[in-house]
């Protein structure tokens, strides 16, 4: 028998939605939180941590066949205090359970289902369970507490250990400086297994880790190597023309199932989106690729549109499901679209791969992607490319109205910080690229939400927000993004004020995340509650490390305000994970970035005169990777006091070097490595 509980249980509370999904299951779920553990002392009973998040397909399939199952339940609730964990609003409680799955079985995933003592720590645990498997685990697990609960302690105390001794990074002294030989033992294993035919790398299924082509599209500008930066423009070209973006409303999903970027998982994620209009901004300016601008600007109206709650901040993701199906609300068939379209159906069906048969398993379904290349189209209809670009807009247009009539994906509304500083991180950097100021008065809105909603009397941050509360003590994530936010909206507006928010938070990391013992700092803040261990977020992820992202902005913060503390202390850090970056170079790609600017140098570029403005604008045409931008009036900052001036000055300075002031753009780019 299986149907929804008639009485809520303890979820009902919550703000974050997929706990709120789950609060009508017979499981007497709870949150994490005192009360929960506490009454699993109390009862000397085992804690069951059940982990997911609102998009995760297999966290929805779990709670149909078991968790909403009355049978289930009752096994759930006779041995077991059970706890529901959002991983995105607690990625501290994530990372440990999913570090002890991973020790136990090789692997690790969500649904994340991890059993453990009264005393938080792990003696079993896996991922998505069949209903019938889950109740002889359950059953077996609670028997062994009853029985041999020595044993159950022996099991725990070897995974505890296990989880405490995991990725520590020991300091290291730096002997010499970084040269072009250590990107080169990097870029060269890593280049085999770029997918010279459909982008990305050689495997299925495919993720857009905008990071790492990040990396490789700065790598292969400023080394000028032509392999590598054709791979970074070619994975963007069919990243764009394949499924996993959405071709009608913009953004892109998680990922593709495939190796062709046709089939995507179809959720979508704020962080995904957040870093893919960052790198395609950084990749127009590069090359003035239209198509880059346009799908960035495409993704941009999707957070707009469909991202943005009405205090201006942005909200999570966006489900996979509709009406329990998988991807229902952005597919099509062959009739209803052709109906819609009318005259315009056979071109625009060309144009977007729609066939009778369909394009996807699903009988007669089509996924929205373009596999013939434009000229293609332009000769076999006998059109010029302005005619056809309208009928397309037209067509958007149409398919989108019908689609908007359709019942939507779930929508996680809750906002985090970390998530929220990416998204105003990009649009600043969009802002700048595009020359678009209101992409910066969104940021900026943001961005002072934030600064005026969930700073704490502390001094720190939180790192959630919905229905006008926020609960949770930051993590590391948080501030590292949220600094890298606000660094980015200096440099468009030159407000100081800005940075001396992000310093403000800078001190705060360092006051209260850093491990004594290891140059990293770590993920959870010495306010936090306890748990069975303070882990540190060291390799780059599709979300950057925290670790690495804070380094980078110790890096700016040090040269903007000339701060030594700050600068030895990002050296100090990237020195203990450079020796681990040439084994596996896609899991240390920010580390890598900043490696790179160590070889080829920050150029620290001071714009003063009153027409500071204009020059920065222009100054944005041109691709400079390596750079701070720096500028203003009445500056307090070490680079730019003493230069007050209303003629137009603009500094390059290096290491501490400055070349003598120029008066353009153009003089400027001479001095500029």
């Amino acid at each position: 028998m299986s149907n929804i509980h008639s009485e809520p249980n303890n979820l009902i509370n919550a703000s974050s939605p997929y706990l709120l999904q789950h609060a009508y299951n017979p499981v007497h779920w709870y949150e994490w939180g005192n009360e929960a553990l506490e009454k699993a002392k109390a009862e000397n009973k085992l804690i069951l941590v059940s982990i997911g998040y609102s998009a995760c397909h297999w966290c929805h399939v779990m709670e149909r066949e078991s968790f909403e199952n009355h049978e289930v339940a009752e096994v759930m609730n006779q041995h077991f205090i059970c706890i529901k964990v959002d991983r995105e609003e607690r990625p501290d409680i994530d990372q440990i359970y999913m570090y002890a799955i991973q020790l136990m079985t090789g692997s690790g995933g969500w649904p994340l289902n991890c059993i453990c003592l009264p005393d938080q720590r792990p003696i079993y645990g896996g991922t998505y369970f069949r209903k019938n498997d889950w109740i002889n685990i359950l059953e077996n697990v609670a028997g062994l507490w009853a029985n041999d609960p020595d044993k159950a302690n022996q099991y725990a105390e070897r995974l505890t250990s296990g989880i405490r001794d995991s990725e520590k990074i020991i300091p290291v002294v730096l002997d010499g400086s970084y040269t072009d030989e250590h990107l080169t033992e990097i870029i060269e294993p890593w280049k085999r297994h770029f997918d010279i035919a459909f982008g990305g790398y050689n495997r299925a299924p495919k993720f857009p880790l905008p990071n790492n082509w990040a990396f490789i599209l700065r790598y292969g500008f400023l080394k000028d190597d032509e392999s590598v930066f054709t791979a970074v423009c070619h994975t963007l070209e069919e990243m764009s023309r394949g499924g996993i973006y959405d071709q009608i409303g913009g953004g892109f999903a998680r990922y593709s199932v495939d190796d062709k970027w046709h089939v995507p998982h179809f959720e979508k994620m704020l962080y995904d989106n957040a870093q893919l209009i960052s790198l395609y901004a950084e990749a127009y300016q590069c090359t003035k690729f239209e198509s880059f601008k346009k799908t960035g600007v495409e993704s941009i109206n999707w957070v707009f549109n469909e991202m943005t709650s009405p205090e201006g901040l942005f909200y999570s993701a966006l489900d996979a499901d509709s009406e329990g199906i998988e991807g229902k609300f952005y597919v099509w068939d062959k009739t209803e679209f052709d109906n819609l379209l009318g005259d315009d159906a056979l071109l625009i069906g060309e144009y977007y791969n729609v066939t009778s048969e369909g394009n996807w398993e699903e009988e007669q379904t089509n996924i929205l992607r373009k596999t013939v290349s434009d000229d293609d189209i332009l000769t076999k209809f006998n059109i010029d490319a302005e005619t056809l670009y309208a009928k397309v807009e037209s067509a958007k247009v149409k398919l989108l109205n019908v689609r908007n009539q359709r019942i939507r994906p779930g929508l996680d509304d809750k906002c985090l910080t970390a998530w929220n500083g990416m998204m105003i991180k990009s649009l600043a950097d969009a802002a700048q690229i595009f020359n678009h100021d209101l992409y910066f008065k969104k940021a900026a809105v943001t961005a002072n939400f934030i600064l005026s909603n969930l700073k704490p009397e502390n001094g720190g941050l939180f790192r959630n927000y919905k229905n006008g509360k926020a609960s949770i003590t930051a993590f590391l994530d948080d501030y590292a993004f949220f600094i890298e936010a606000l660094i980015a909206l200096y440099e468009y507006d030159f407000n100081e004020q800005w940075l001396n928010e992000a310093k403000h938070l800078t001190d705060y990391v360092i006051a209260n995340f850093t491990d004594a013992e290891t140059p990293m700092f770590f993920y959870t803040s010495a306010e936090a509650e306890y748990l069975i261990a303070r882990k540190h977020e060291v390799m780059d992820n599709v979300i950057p490390a925290s670790n690495s992202a804070m380094s980078q902005n110790l890096k700016k913060l040090g040269l903007l305000f000339d701060n030594e503390t700050y600068t030895e202390k990002a050296n100090e850090m990237l020195a203990g994970v450079q020796p681990k970056i040439k084994s596996y170079g896609s899991a240390y790609s920010n580390w890598a970035i900043q490696l790179l600017n160590e070889v080829y140098g920050i150029n620290e570029i001071a714009i003063t005169g009153v027409e500071a403005e204009a020059v920065k604008l222009e100054l944005s045409n041109h691709y400079i990777p390596n750079k701070i931008v720096l500028g203003g009036v009445g500056s307090n900052l070490p680079l730019l006091k003493g230069k007050e001036s209303n003629d137009t000055k603009i500094y390059v300075c290096r290491n501490k070097v400055c070349q003598l002031p120029v008066k353009t753009v153009e003089e400027a780019l001479l001095n500029i490595k």
